[in-house]
């Protein structure tokens, strides 16, 4: 079937009525058109010439008391400031003062007491509490700031200087804590605020909702724990020989050629003198190493089963080989009914499904642990902590959806506090893929579909263009519009661009801010450029307002010998409404309405088609669902039924 030409014009009152409002371009934020002006940002989506971030280097200690559950840490940070200001002070972000009593915070959280700073130095001199200008410095919930005794001049560096204790959180904490079992330990050193050529100091306080904004350093740890227990950790493990059984060490080094599986770690084989070294005084320290991570966190257990095996990754370095990295996974006996046993499977499959969907994974190692319940799924450099329960389905949903986030926003650093979506959403999106590859066709973005559609149906949609601590309160708006939404609109943009144009310019994305702080500007702009498209309609549409797309067929109706097909949106997201129209021979014809028709401000579109409604089925809008449409049953015509 073919189409014949425009049909007849319709009525000027009629016009007039239908003219519907025209999305705007997506403003720029002061601060990015500031950045642009400067040369670090660029409006084709690529770092600026004069792009700068700061860089540090972090030596700690840690002991953990596994009686009182206590940390007890100590360490040092050389902060180099490669920004063009003088810095006059540095914060730090104290993150386990969000269990201080008195806290502010917007989730429920157990009390400890917080973090106890017993020591503070910078610049080699010691600090006391400071309400002035004057040199020292000043706690203020999750945040601490220091006045340096020196200015920072651009090009320098400054070392600071730590001692602290806090109690391990109970089950019940967000992303971390002990259940008397394992102690899954993070956000647990004095760490360094971002200051950025967007922002300055990003210091938003941790809340409890919201995540982080974390700049990339290099990390020297020391882990004091009980012989017999085992860490999983960020980094590589750099005193194996010293903390490791002889044949604990033999089945790791034969696991890293092995695409098998490898109990490196039997239920029968827990312990000092079996898992792990003996130590005359019961104590033994682990030594990690990582470098241009975002943070640092570990996992411990005395009950810890350890599998592991090798991973294909691609050819990461450029040389033209496969490059492998070491998947692992901790978890107690018990969890065997959550599936656990088939963890290390899970892990492997997903980090090399993520390698061949976006970039090779760029670390020696990725590990997930068996936490606390109330970890739930919680991401952090090269590790993972996962709660349960589970069963297959979830544990491989959990799993795959944290080691995505070694690609965003691990590598990828946004602001998580300030655009959760950014990292959040473009996660989800990277799970639903490998959930479809590795169960065979799993349609985890219909979920997500489901979810966004439930909640704008509802209308208590929250747009994506919000701080993540200012959603309403015991809502899904914030889990939506950060994860479902996200999704539901990544798969809406590759349905719009086409597979191969949707994931180049989402590769392109990923691989130019690798390594760096991307704003939603730098998505945006990166599509646009990688596209050749200007899409500013979509993102408006979709990021800064909670409109929805509603497309319909309202009249079928033949004169003489052409058919006219009127369509309607009755939404307020302007989409290209694809159709396909079938014959009552069977054959498909397919016809594009351009998303132009709907910009130029009308709300009807009028299709000419040769021939008679006779030969003509049912005509549909997106049979393939590409776009998520609130009302679908408007979006079929069919010949027996008139439309349904």
């Amino acid at each position: 079937m073919a189409l014949a030409g425009p049909g007849p014009g319709l009525a000027a009152a009629q016009e007039a009525a239908d003219l519907r409002p025209r999305p705007f371009p997506a403003p720029e934020s002061p601060a990015f058109a500031r950045a642009v002006a400067r040369g670090t940002r660029t409006r084709s989506g690529r770092p600026g010439p004069a792009y700068w971030q700061q860089e540090a280097a972090y030596r700690l200690q840690a002991t953990l008391d596994t009686a009182e559950w206590r940390l007890t840490g100590s360490g040092t940070v050389r902060y180099h400031n490669r920004s063009p200001d003088t810095l006059r002070s540095v914060w730090f972000h104290l993150h386990q003062n969000l269990f201080a009593s008195g806290a502010p915070r917007n989730e429920a959280t157990p009390v400890t007491g917080g973090m106890d700073l017993t020591e503070v130095a910078a610049q080699g001199r010691p600090l006391d509490t400071a309400d002035t200008l004057m040199p020292g410095y000043r706690v203020d919930g999750t945040r601490l700031r220091i006045q340096l005794p020196q200015p920072l001049l651009p090009g320098d560096s400054a070392e600071f200087g730590f001692r602290w204790t806090f109690r391990i959180a109970p089950e019940g904490a967000p992303r971390g804590g002990t259940d008397g079992e394992v102690a899954v330990v993070t956000y647990w050193y004095p760490q360094l605020a971002v200051y950025d050529d967007l922002s300055g100091w990003q210091i938003d306080p941790y809340l409890g909702n919201a995540e982080f904004h974390m700049g990339f350093a290099d990390y020297d740890v020391e882990i004091a724990v009980p012989a017999g227990w085992l860490i999983g950790a960020t980094g590589t493990l750099t005193n194996a020989e010293t903390v490791l059984s002889l044949r604990t060490r033999e089945r790791l080094a034969r696991a890293a050629g092995s695409r098998a599986i490898v109990a490196i770690v039997t239920e029968a084989e827990r312990g000092a003198g079996a898992a792990t070294a003996q130590a005359a005084a019961g104590i033994l320290t682990w030594r990690f190493a990582a470098r241009q991570m975002r943070d640092f966190a570990f996992g411990a257990s005395g009950h810890y089963l350890w599998d592991a095996a090798e991973t294909v990754v691609g050819d990461r370095d450029g040389d033209g080989g496969e490059d492998r990295a070491l998947v692992q996974t901790f978890y107690r006996p018990s969890r065997r009914l959550w599936a656990w046993d088939q963890s290390a499977r899970y892990a492997q499959h997903s980090i090399e499904f993520l390698s061949r969907f976006l970039w090779p994974y760029p670390w020696p190692q990725a590990t997930a642990i068996d936490g606390v319940d109330s970890c739930s799924g919680m991401e952090y450099p090269m590790l993972t902590c996962i709660g349960g329960p589970r069963d297959t389905l979830s544990l491989y949903s959990v799993i795959v959806h944290e080691l995505a986030h070694m690609w965003f926003p691990m590598q990828v650093a946004s602001d998580e506090k300030r655009h959760a979506w950014l990292d959040e959403g473009l996660t989800r999106f990277n799970q639903a893929q490998g959930m479809r590859e590795f169960f065979r066709g799993y349609d985890r973005e219909a979920l997500s579909r489901e979810r966004y559609l439930a909640l704008a149906e509802s209308g208590g949609e929250v747009e994506l263009m919000r701080h993540g601590d200012l959603y309403p309160a015991g809502t899904a708006a914030y889990g939506v519009a950060s994860y479902d939404k996200m999704a539901v609109n990544l798969a809406s943009l590759r349905g719009l661009l086409g597979e191969q144009r949707f994931l180049a310019a989402y590769r392109a994305y990923g691989t130019r801010w690798r390594g760096k702080h991307p704003s939603p500007w730098d998505f945006f702009y990166t599509f646009n450029e990688a596209a050749g498209e200007d899409l500013w309609w979509f993102w408006r549409a979709w990021w800064y307002e909670t409109w929805t797309l509603d497309q319909a067929v309202v009249e079928v109706r033949a004169e003489g010998d052409a058919t006219y097909v009127v369509l309607e949106d009755r939404g307020l997201v302007p989409m290209p409404v694809r159709l396909a129209i079938r014959g009552v021979n069977g054959g498909t014809f397919r016809y594009e309405v351009p998303v132009q028709a709907w910009l130029d401000g009308k709300r009807r579109h009028e299709l000419r088609l040769s021939g008679t409604s006779a030969a003509i089925a049912s005509i549909e809008i997106d049979p393939e669902r590409l776009f998520p449409d609130i009302d679908r049953s408007n979006n079929v015509w069919s010949r027996l039924g008139g439309g349904r």
